[in-house]
């Protein structure tokens, strides 16, 4: 892959980024605050992608698509155009909380593809570790406020629906639980906070993992894993905000992201204590 194409890529991961900032704000604010900024933003990321990938496809002879970093990258963009002709001819604004971060995760992998120099500070390799780390920790923890939060908003709704008020003077567990309302707020906003920490540890992660290993991070298991997990986040966010889901079915993606965000937390401690002097 040519040095232009990936500095091309790299343009283009900068400008999606406007696109993630306007799905993370989206998320926590539930308004698209820089909706309209980060939709041209995306469609001049689109044209300096398909610039990159010309170049590269000029420069090999060939379709870029023979390694996971090309393939990323060429799937990005195609993503990227469905999205586009899609909101322009039915306004699909919704589905940008779900398309831009994806696009731009998927074209920062393939803008990583060429080694870079290894860390020259060994304070600054500590540090980044740590805070991709606490990054992905607290987004864990927003989640796990989450899925509590969508469990107790499942016991209510159920108390409600069978109408079985406890008497004023006998103590129940029902008594003591937030209403409905002040749960759904809270599933809300811990689920929007949760993803700012997530996908910034993501982001942390990929880039530290780049310098420290080169090409071979791809492979690495911890990162894959952690790739599933920001993927199960992304669908809750998606089915959270825009398509409306609530009490059973966020429940339950809940507790499956935060199984996963279990066994991602297990492999960055192994990692961890391998990596840290």
């Amino acid at each position: 892959m040519g040095e232009s194409g990936i500095l091309w890529l790299r343009v283009a991961a900068g400008l999606y980024s406007f696109g993630l900032l306007d799905a993370i704000i989206t998320v926590i604010r539930r308004r698209e605050a820089l909706f309209r900024v980060a939709l041209t933003a995306f469609a001049l990321g689109a044209v300096f992608q398909l610039v990159a990938i010309v170049e590269m496809g000029m420069a090999q002879g060939r379709l870029p698509v023979n390694d996971i970093f090309e393939t990323m990258s060429f799937l990005g963009w195609i993503v990227t155009v469905v999205f586009l002709a899609i909101h322009y001819r039915y306004n699909a604004a919704s589905l940008s909380v779900f398309i831009f971060p994806l696009v731009f995760v998927m074209t920062l992998v393939g803008a990583l593809r060429n080694p870079v120099s290894p860390w020259s500070n060994s304070v600054v390799r500590s540090t980044a570790l740590a805070v991709h780390v606490v990054a992905s920790l607290l987004g864990y923890a927003a989640l796990l406020f989450t899925a509590s939060a969508s469990v107790v908003y499942l016991m209510q709704e159920r108390q409600l629906k069978r109408k079985n008020k406890p008497a004023p003077n006998r103590p129940s567990l029902f008594r003591v639980l937030p209403p409905l309302g002040v749960l759904d707020d809270l599933i809300s906003k811990s689920l929007g906070i949760g993803f700012l920490f997530i996908t910034v540890g993501l982001v942390l992660g990929i880039i530290w993992a780049f310098v420290e290993t080169g090409t071979k991070w791809i492979g690495n298991g911890s990162v894959l894993i952690a790739f599933v997990t920001w993927a199960v986040y992304l669908a809750l966010v998606f089915f959270r905000v825009s398509a409306g889901w609530r009490g059973r079915k966020t429940a339950i993606l809940s507790i499956i992201a935060l199984t996963c965000c279990l066994v991602t937390w297990i492999a960055h401690a192994q990692l961890q204590r391998r990596l840290l002097p």
